[in-house]
């Protein structure tokens, strides 16, 4: 036994010199923001809890909205107010618009390859220039609207039969199969029963990438990978790769055969095979990995939040019959009780807009945007933060800010937008479901019309019962912690049917 407790003592010993060595250097004549002092080694990781967006949040009111920790070896400045927000994502967002590196993340982004999670520099901004381009852009968007649509009448026609039969729904299970299957016919031009593989494969790579891991906090751990997630890693991502190959490999194919249905796989297999007649213009320049990251990155952000999203907002109605009401009233004024909604009567649905914004202010689709880190040293409000220090924006925190939405934050009251431009769009620092700046979702507007289509057919086609006599203020409101922030359970109700078609 003695012989395995000497190296680990020796390891620990000389982490806490080094931890120590580096906090001695970053704090040596600077003026960090406040925090909380931490422990050895470890830092301030215990103070975390399993809800660390809710912790934060509570050290925040005592320390400051930019406030320092450290997090095992990791400097960590938190940001929890709208006011500082802007300053990290707006006035000085080009030093802390590159990424922190993760160990989970390089694994299963091909090296951050993708858009989401990559360092900032040339090849970041040519991605995002050729997926605003080619794939975002609103005539590219509405190309997909009646493959939406059609996908959406299945949708409403399958929960249907089920009030007819007078069942009790899965509605996140149902919200989730009919945009898997717009995203998979979008990216591959397949339906998701083509995709199952990878659907679910997806599913257990996001759910392990949202797990806490020591080596991001102590990387001198990772090597000897304490938890089992690197090798948990390597064979999650051999798996997804496995399987986008032989797509790849189809498309290939497709397309020598002159088979081209122009899905956004096809397009970006076009694209790099253009790249030996565009040497000179970096924005082909892209090969077979960087087309599996774009796409993963694609795959896993629209599936993943456009669910989260829809799942909150229809709970927040279930609470609030009230709010139901209103909405259900503006629907059959807008649309009228002879059809379904189409993405032509998003625009005029106000109040379900606003709705919309109200539960993406309690419940943003993350708890913190995606961690970024400072690429130099710089100094914000007097305070020093160091280079290499990990942004950790709390969105969840910002959203509930006293200061920003007054001493009602807490409570669902989407009246609050009435004249009132707060937008979705990472403009206004007190709502940044989808981050701002160099950093802000490329694909945001297609993830709200998928959102808004899909929550307008859930309101306006059908009333809603909660099951057992469940009362809805006792409807369970759990998150559950990640990269994402779902709700802990599965949303659950009856429908009827109430349209008159």
């Amino acid at each position: 036994m003695a012989l395995f407790t000497i190296p680990i003592l020796l390891v620990l010993l000389a982490a806490f010199w080094i931890t120590l060595s580096q906090l001695k250097h970053i704090t040596t004549h600077r003026k960090l923001p406040p925090g909380p002092w931490g422990l050895p080694i470890i830092g301030s990781l215990h103070l975390l809890g399993n809800l660390p967006h809710r912790s934060l949040s509570r050290l925040a009111k005592k320390y400051g909205s930019i406030m320092f920790m450290r997090l095992g070896s990791v400097p960590t400045i938190v940001v929890s107010s709208p006011q500082a927000a802007k300053l990290f994502l707006k006035t000085h967002d080009a030093v802390f618009a590159s990424r922190a590196k993760l160990q989970g993340v390089e694994y299963l982004t091909y090296g951050t390859k993708g858009i989401a999670f990559s360092e900032y520099g040339l090849y970041l901004r040519n991605v995002r220039k050729l997926c605003a381009l080619k794939l975002f852009s609103t005539a590219k968007i509405n190309s997909f609207a009646s493959m939406r649509g059609e996908a959406i009448g299945l949708f409403v026609q399958s929960l249907k039969e089920m009030a007819a039969a007078g069942n009790v729904v899965d509605i996140s299970t149902r919200v989730a199969e009919v945009i898997e299957d717009m995203a998979y016919r979008m990216v591959f031009g397949h339906d998701k029963d083509e995709m199952i593989d990878l659907k679910t494969l997806i599913g257990e790579a996001t759910s392990l990438a949202g797990t806490f891991n020591i080596a991001d906090y102590l990387p001198f751990l990772g090597s000897f990978d304490l938890q089992g997630l690197t090798r948990r890693f390597q064979a999650a991502s051999e798996a997804i790769d496995e399987v986008l190959e032989k797509i790849i490999d189809k498309h290939t194919k497709d397309a020598r055969d002159g088979v081209n249905h122009m899905n956004f796989m096809d397009i970006m297999l076009s694209l790099m095979s253009k790249s030996n007649d565009f040497k000179d213009e970096p924005l082909y320049a892209i090969d077979r990995t960087n087309v599996k990251a774009i796409i993963l990155d694609i795959l896993v952000g629209g599936i993943d939040s456009s669910l989260i999203s829809v799942d909150w907002a229809l709970a927040e109605l279930l609470r609030h019959p009230r709010v139901m009401k209103k909405v259900q009233e503006e629907l059959k004024n807008v649309v009228g009780m002879g059809r379904t909604v189409e993405e032509s009567d998003l625009k005029s649905l106000i109040y379900m807009n606003m709705v919309l914004k109200e539960a993406l202010r309690l419940h943003p689709v993350g708890p913190f945007l995606i961690p970024r880190e400072s690429v130099e040293h710089s100094t914000i409000n007097e305070h020093y933060i160091p280079k290499k220090a990990r942004i950790l924006i709390n969105t969840w925190a910002i959203g509930r800010d006293p200061n920003a939405w007054s001493n009602n934050a807490e409570e669902f009251f989407p009246e609050r937008f009435i004249d009132n431009n707060i937008d979705l769009y990472g403009h206004d620092f007190e709502l940044i479901p989808f981050g701002s700046g160099r950093r802000r979702c490329p694909g945001i507007q297609l993830g709200l019309i998928t959102v808004q289509l899909i929550l307008a057919q859930l309101v306006h086609c059908f009333d809603w019962e909660l099951p057992n006599d469940m009362s809805p203020s006792d409807l369970n409101m759990r998150e559950k912690f990640g990269l994402t922030m779902p709700r802990a359970n599965h949303l659950i109700a009856k429908p009827t049917y109430r349209l008159h078609i």
